[in-house]
This record gives C-alpha cells, structure tokens and sequence, in this order.
C-alpha cells in the first residue's frame, strides 16, 4: 500500500463529453478555474487538454493552451501543470470495404514536433505520452502512435526537460515503455498512468489491473483510473496496489447515481477514500521532490 499519495485531477479530456455535462469545462478560463478549484480541494496535479471555447470539440492551439497554462500558473494556489500531448494521432478510416482514403472529418495526423509544440512553449512539468496504438469505442478510429513516433516524441520531451506520464491501455505499451527508457529515449525511474476499462484496451478487473501493476518496474512511479462508476473504486485499489489516484471529469461524469459532479468534488471524495484507507494525500511541492520536476514560466515570445 502507499501511504503517500499524490491525486491528479483530469479536468476536461477530448471525449465527446461537452454537451452530457454543463459541468465539463470548454474555455482557457473555465478550464483554468475548474484546475484551480480541483487543486484547492487537494489535488496536487491537474492533466489539461483545451477545447474549442464555442464548441467544446477538442483542440491543438497553441493560445489556447498558454492561456490555460498561465491562468493556472498565476493562481493563489499551487498545482502541478500536467498538459496531454495525445492530440494529433487520430485516423479514421472510411466504411470496411473502403478504408481509404481517411475520412477528413475527425482524422488529425502531424508530426511529432507539432504534437509537442504546446509543451515547448508552455513547458509544463509533465506532459502526456499515449505509448502504443490502439482501437477506442468507435467503430473506425484508431488512436496511433508508432515506435518511431513515440521515440521522437519521446526525444523531445526529454530535451525539453519536461517528465513524460507513460500513457498505459495495455501491457504491451508498457513493455514498449522499458524499452524507451533502456534505449535511453526516456530517462528512468519512469511516471506511468495505468489507464483501465477504455474500451479495447485493459478491461477494469482487478486480475487485469494487478497485471498492469506487477507490469511497472519497482522504482518507477504509478498512478491509476477507471471509467465512470469505478473511478472511485480504483482510487481505492490503485492506493492498496501501492500507486497514486487520478480522478476527474475526463474519465466519470458522476458524483453519485443521478448527480452531475464538478471536479472539485471528485477530488475531494478521491481525498477522503485516501485519508480513510490510513495514507496521506500529499501536495505539489511534494510531488515535485518526489518526481524531480522543475517548475518553470512560459517561454517567453
């Protein structure tokens, strides 16, 4: 069990989550502010993506994510800065007899220097690696990230001095990952979020879950989530497993049966499971020492 817990709050993802909640935030400022308040309720890292602020459809802009960056970084409160760099992976194919060409609409493939422009200039002090390809819910969208991909990514990432979170839907990217770190792409001991119940990648059942667990090298640091009702019950199992909680409206959109939550709220009930259960929820600063983060301002344009 560990018994010094970091919580990190997913604010607001890309699913298509927008109009099931009015809850989930669209703009840089609502974003900000729901980080804000998920920090104040004890988390000690936020995961950001950014959003169309009229649409709420995912997005890359580089504004956008800077202002976010910077209204978090100017608060009262003090966070870890955790920013995706899922974004600008996905491919969907048309019908099955004619997979090609890509459908236009909702296909987003760029290089890996444009999938990590946000954090060259935001320099957050950690920033997403999704470590394999997989098949998602829908019907013809693969979310792809190759080797070659990821060991660029990963390159850039690590010259930037910014710590990858190892992205895990499965054991395979797992395996994957050691090898990013023993080819020297990404430095080691590694941050890993074990990502279960996303479907087709690991089912939440705790054979599998324990699986992805005894799959994480001793030194290496991990946190763990579920979808939707199971988020809070593997707050609970990720500390039993000796790893670290992350909750938010990103993976659940509900406090109880019935009730919309807020981001705070889940932080704040993901805080008492922990307190309850004999650990310490600690904060940013504590996480900084404990990962080797370096907090730093936006490049300057």
């Amino acid at each position: 069990m560990n018994r010094e817990v970091f919580i990190t709050c997913a604010v607001t993802g890309s699913g298509g989550t927008q109009d099931r909640s009015p809850h989930v935030p669209r703009s840089p400022k609502q974003i900000a502010e729901s980080a804000i308040a998920a920090a104040k309720a004890g988390a000690a890292v936020v995961h950001c993506h950014v959003r169309d602020p009229e649409t709420g459809a995912p997005s890359r802009r580089l504004d956008l994510y800077r202002e976010v960056t910077e209204r978090i970084r100017d608060a009262e409160v003090d966070v870890v800065l955790n920013l995706t760099a899922g974004m600008g992976g996905d491919m969907i194919f048309g019908d099955v007899e004619n997979p090609l060409p890509l459908r236009a609409q909702g296909t987003d493939m760029v290089g890996a220097s444009e999938r990590v422009a946000h954090v060259a200039e935001c320099l957050p002090e950690i920033c997403t690696l999704d470590c394999g390809t997989m098949n998602f819910a829908e019907a013809d969208y693969v979310m792809t990230n190759t080797p070659g991909m990821l060991t660029a990514m990963g390159r850039m990432m690590t010259e930037l001095g910014v710590k990858p979170e190892i992205e895990a839907f499965d054991t395979g990217h797992l395996w994957y990952a050691k090898q990013l770190v023993k080819d020297g792409v990404l430095e080691g001991p590694a941050l890993v979020q074990l990502c279960m119940g996303v479907p087709w990648g690991a089912p939440d059942d705790l054979n599998t879950f324990m699986a992805m667990v005894n799959n994480v090298p001793d030194d290496w640091t991990f946190s763990a989530f579920a979808l939707g009702r199971n988020q809070m019950a593997y707050a609970a199992a990720s500390v039993l497993a000796g790893g670290n909680v992350r909750v938010g409206l990103e993976d659940n959109l509900w406090l109880d049966k019935g009730v919309l939550a807020e981001n705070w709220q889940l932080v704040e009930r993901a805080a008492g499971i922990v307190s309850n259960m004999g650990a310490r929820v600690i904060g940013p600063q504590e996480v900084r020492e404990k990962l080797g983060l370096v907090k730093r301002a936006p490049v300057a344009k």
